[in-house]
């Protein structure tokens, strides 16, 4: 019987957990022995005893089932852990798989750990993005948490109402709310910022989400359609030079006339796009806000500093970097169904059984059989090596 290990992140500010009740119940139905490290699900309001009740075992002996797990689920990338001692890709045997975000560009020394010591890893980053895999993405359901907790992020550091309201005192106009980004997380934005009562604009370099933002009663704007920003798997692509510079000068008049400013725009595997420059910024109303939600990325606003609030100019430019973990009960909920489904494919009629043709797993496989087998991950371990 194979034995996953459910672990307490010791990331800062990760309140997150790999696995809930509901999916270690699916587990054990499963043929799967389930240990739980005491306090796992604490943080996101699943205490052990809930674990227990759906037959999970809390670890007593941490080390000795770090050293005899199969399978160890966790949230963020692996580390030093104080209370194993060690670092924990080093504590792990020979065969046994991780699930996780690895964020690999980011933890190259744990990825070659993981090689060296003929650790399998799947990242769930790296699963791609098609109808197969929709219940697996962990980045939009994510995303999704993201988007809307930055819509009350904004709304708490603005210091006037989102919704008009006419009131015997006078009327108060609505919110201008601007957008940047209509993946998972800006749609959400979007929604939210729609229910609050906003008036919500929206800019993407792709134009096919258009139809997606006015159904959520966003206003699109247009930019200049001489180069597509459609890019693999759904995401946007590198823009041009040229066509970012046409693209700030459309939107710095949109950005001068904005309450709220919510960047969401990412690249995978590069730095995130700058789109609102200082120049933009000091153009915007006293008292205005930006919630960038690339701020771990480099951010998309110039002035932004992660897990920072800067004030600049009279604008509040706030740069979160974990916005799921503000909300960890579901977003562990969502998130834990995520790798409980890609747990699945690998765990079959009790045993593990790794099918390297399958393409999510081979989309998602960062490390097996003691080499990094991702391309793009190898390419720079190899270059900085």
């Amino acid at each position: 019987m194979p034995k996953a290990l459910i672990v307490k992140e010791w990331a800062a500010r990760e309140a997150r957990v790999a696995a809930t009740p509901e999916t270690v119940k699916r587990l054990v139905k499963e043929g799967i022995e389930v240990v739980v490290e005491s306090g796992a699900g604490e943080s996101a309001s699943l205490p052990d005893d809930r674990y227990q009740g759906v037959g999970a075992r809390i670890a007593t002996d941490l080390p000795g089932e770090w050293s005899q797990a199969d399978v160890v689920l966790k949230v963020a990338p692996l580390g030093m852990s104080a209370k194993l001692g060690k670092d924990e890709a080093s504590a792990l045997k020979p065969g046994a798989l991780v699930i996780g975000f690895l964020q690999p560009y980011r933890n190259l020394a744990m990825v070659k750990q993981l090689a060296a010591g003929k650790v399998t890893s799947l990242a769930m980053e790296l699963i791609p993005r098609i109808t197969r895999a929709q219940s697996m993405d962990a980045l939009s359901s994510q995303a999704n948490v993201a988007g809307y907790k930055a819509v009350l992020l904004a709304a708490a550091r603005l210091g006037k109402y989102f919704p008009m309201l006419m009131t015997a005192a006078g009327t108060i106009p609505s919110a201008k709310v601007v957008i940047m980004g209509a993946g998972v997380a800006g749609l959400q934005a979007v929604a939210t910022a729609k229910r609050l009562g906003a008036v919500v604009w929206v800019s993407d370099v792709r134009p096919v989400v258009k139809e997606q933002v006015e159904s959520l009663g966003g206003r699109f704007i247009d930019l200049p359609a001489q180069e597509s920003g459609e890019g693999q798997g759904g995401y946007a692509k590198e823009m041009s030079k040229e066509f970012l510079a046409r693209q700030q000068a459309i939107l710095k008049e949109h950005i001068a006339s904005a309450d709220v400013v919510i960047t969401t725009a990412l690249i995978p595997g590069r730095p995130a796009p700058r789109l609102v420059t200082a120049d933009m910024v000091f153009a915007m109303r006293p008292g205005s806000v930006i919630v960038d939600l690339a701020a771990e990325q480099g951010g998309n606003c110039e002035l932004t500093r992660a897990d920072e609030d800067v004030v600049q100019h009279r604008v509040t430019i706030l740069g979160p970097t974990n916005l799921p973990s503000t909300m960890p009960l579901d977003a562990s909920t969502l998130y834990a169904r995520n790798v409980l489904e890609l747990a699945l494919l690998v765990i079959k009629g009790g045993k593990l059984s790794l099918d390297t043709s399958d393409e999510i797993i081979k989309g998602a496989l960062l490390t097996h059989d003691g080499a990094i087998v991702h391309g793009p991950t190898a390419e720079a371990a190899k270059a900085g090596a």
